[in-house]
């Protein structure tokens, strides 16, 4: 595999990660992983319901059939996503808190610790990569010329994480 795919990967996963933090507004997104007991089957919310965001603070599920709407409301509340649903008989609402500052400053520290992750994930790459290639026993002006595309990709993904690191923390911190 292309040392670019990989780091490709490393930041697709630092933004599924990423994605999961939540900043105080509702997002579609906050609900992935939930999985709902369907007839035994269990299954992710979007696959069952429409879920969309009425407001900025507030995510409404409608399913596709009634009966799911008690399973779907279990599934959210054993989630444990600090959010409890409101079911009126057609629809679960989901309103979203306003975040204090120090909740704000903690989802930045977890942001972070992400960021790190991904970085760690990175090197890890390269180390990989820096291996193979010493290992190939190149002509030395070759493997200096490699070593030091390696080291372009590190730097280059790197710039991505933190530009990513960036935007969650401004998105966390704006009120």
């Amino acid at each position: 595999m292309d040392i670019e795919q990989k780091m490709d990967k490393a930041i697709t996963a630092l933004e599924n990660k990423l994605m999961n933090i939540r900043a105080g507004r509702a997002n579609p997104a906050m609900l992935n992983g939930i999985m709902v007991d369907y007839y035994g089957t269990p299954s992710p919310i979007q696959s069952l319901a429409n879920v969309t965001v009425p407001e900025a603070r507030q995510l409404m599920i409608k399913p596709f059939d009634r009966t799911t709407l008690k399973d779907i409301e279990r599934a959210i509340n054993e989630a444990n996503i600090g959010i409890t649903p409101i079911n009126n008989g057609e629809i679960i609402i989901l309103t979203i808190p306003e975040l204090t500052e120090e909740r704000r400053k903690e989802y930045v520290k977890e942001a972070r610790e992400v960021a790190e992750e991904a970085k760690v994930a990175l090197r890890n790459i390269r180390q990989e990569e820096n291996n193979v290639i010493k290992r190939e026993e190149y002509p030395e002006d070759e493997e200096k010329r490699l070593l030091e595309d390696v080291q372009e990709a590190i730097n280059k993904y790197n710039k991505i994480v933190d530009e990513k690191l960036k935007e969650k923390e401004t998105e966390l911190m704006t009120v």
